[in-house]
């Protein structure tokens, strides 16, 4: 792989700052990408709201992360919340092309950053961390070109969005963790854990039922993204065994994985893929899952499984918790450790660079799909006092 120090705009999602503790998977994988891109000497600015603390260059997207004025649960869908990322993403863009970046890796899940690349030649990657959306998945298609690479985090989560078949420009990478930052732990405590955003389609209250069949104690640990929920479904049953620990930062979280003989996986969505799952199992603690989405393409030889309405899986917490812990800990070894998420990450860039001037048709998007602006090539670099 070439040695070039490359000059990477990495745009995170802005409902939530890139700052621990993490809300979710995809402020765990903006932090950590970022950073490890800067560790291997590129030169690397996060644009993200303007709240996050990351420890590397940021160019602001918005001052503040939009959930905190516009929460999602409220506001997702309205004109008010379109309107605003619609403004700031634009702004972003705009000042992106303003600047002499090698690549720009988006992550925003917004319908501008793709359709900019197609039309003003950007190398970009997107990578889609969810499951296809009406808005999403038609930039992702309209925006097919050799310079813009798309990558999905499973083979399930890709096929999603390209149901007859993808095109050459995409790829999966899994997601990848430091394997230091979750240390193995060599024996459970016949206890059980469940972690993630409190809400819905995490549904921690089939983990809840599930532990309590069989028996098990059972911690839950995270963010509470939907407070109704909480005191509708989960409040109530913490009681005796089943209890609420709060949402932890990473090395705190890693100290309940390793003494956890159980992780209980509960996704109630197309899951694309599980970062949680695989914390959990670096640290040598099986899983039990609701097989939604990609459980059985990520979990492997680390999980047992229940359906998808999550019958059977008080059956499944027991026969994971026999899985020996060393195999969950190779199974993240063998396939979703940083380094090969980097590199992986870094001959695309490096793919997409190289492809630029690659034919292919003009484009015209309308203005709701694309500012006419954004649609020019790319500015001469501009002052980039604006990153702080």
């Amino acid at each position: 792989m070439s040695l070039r120090r490359l000059r990477i705009a990495v745009m995170a999602h802005c409902r939530h700052p890139i700052a621990a503790p993490f809300m979710g998977g995809m402020e765990v994988h903006a932090h950590h990408l970022a950073h490890a891109l800067q560790a291997r000497g590129h030169h690397v600015t996060l644009v993200a709201a303007g709240d996050s603390e990351v420890g590397v260059p940021l160019l602001p997207l918005m001052a503040q992360h939009y959930d905190r004025d516009y929460p999602w649960h409220q506001c997702h869908g309205t004109k008010a919340l379109n309107a605003h990322l619609d403004s700031h993403h634009a702004a972003s863009l705009t000042t992106l092309a303003g600047m002499d970046f090698d690549v720009i890796h988006n992550n925003t899940l917004h319908r501008f950053p793709p359709r900019f690349a197609r039309a003003a030649r950007v190398p970009m990657v997107t990578s889609l961390h969810v499951p296809p959306f009406d808005a999403l998945r038609r930039a992702v298609r309209d925006s097919v070109a050799p310079w813009h690479v798309t990558t999905a985090c499973s083979r399930r989560h890709l096929a999603a969005h390209f149901p007859d078949g993808p095109p050459a420009s995409t790829r999966v990478v899994p997601n990848g963790i430091d394997l230091a930052q979750w240390p193995y732990s060599p024996q459970g405590n016949g206890q059980a854990v469940w972690a993630g955003r409190i809400t819905p389609n995490k549904a921690p209250h089939l983990a809840i039922a599930a532990a309590r069949q069989a028996g098990v104690a059972l911690t839950l640990f995270g963010s509470i993204e939907d407070g109704d929920y909480f005191d509708a479904q989960v409040r109530p049953q913490l009681s005796g065994d089943i209890r609420f620990g709060g949402h932890l930062a990473g090395p705190d979280l890693a100290a309940e994985y390793g003494r956890a003989s159980a992780l209980l996986f509960t996704p109630q969505w197309d899951e694309p893929f599980g970062l949680t799952a695989i914390e959990a199992m670096a640290c040598g603690t099986p899983v039990a899952a609701v097989a939604m989405g990609a459980v059985h393409e990520v979990l492997g030889p680390a999980g047992r499984f229940s359906g998808p309405d999550g019958i059977g899986l008080d059956r499944a917490l027991i026969d994971a918790m026999e899985i020996p812990r060393a195999v969950p800990r190779r199974h993240v070894a063998d396939h979703f450790g940083l380094d090969r998420m980097i590199d992986t990450l870094l001959s695309l860039y490096l793919e997409a660079m190289d492809r630029r001037h690659d034919p292919a048709p003009p484009v015209d998007f309308p203005p709701i799909e694309l500012p006419p602006s954004l649609a020019l090539r790319r500015a001469e670099p501009a002052d980039q006092s604006g990153m702080r």
